[in-house]
């Protein structure tokens, strides 16, 4: 599965509210995030404000686009642009992958998973 990652940066007096507003998402945000082809995507909020997003995805631009164009979308980042430092949440920056564990042990012929049973 295809994966991005990308950062944000959550201005650090709206910490505990950010944190409040994602624990119970809207609904229907939720199912557009999806039906636009948002997979397992999770956030990580360091206590200076950075967030960290991951998520599973073809296209991130393309997913990115899908979602944008739904009303629902809309009324979330209305509400959640006060969080962030920019002042919207457009200021995502992507990075890029440097290292993938699985990826590398496939390359030497190793499995992906620890071998399982007595490690002495």
């Amino acid at each position: 599965m295809p994966r991005a990652c990308f950062t944000l940066q959550v201005r650090p007096d709206r910490l505990a509210e950010y944190r409040e507003r994602h624990a119970a998402v809207w609904p229907e945000m939720l199912r557009a995030l999806r039906d636009a082809g948002w997979r397992d995507y999770r956030l990580y909020l360091r206590d200076d404000g950075l967030l960290v997003g991951v998520v599973e995805t073809d296209d991130l631009t393309a997913a990115q686009a899908a979602v944008d164009a739904t009303e629902v979308s809309a009324r979330w980042e209305a509400e959640m642009a006060p969080f962030f430092v920019t002042g919207d949440g457009s200021g995502k920056a992507e990075l890029p992958l440097v290292f993938d564990l699985d990826a590398q042990l496939t390359a030497i012929g190793e499995t992906t998973t620890a071998p399982s049973g007595d490690p002495s």
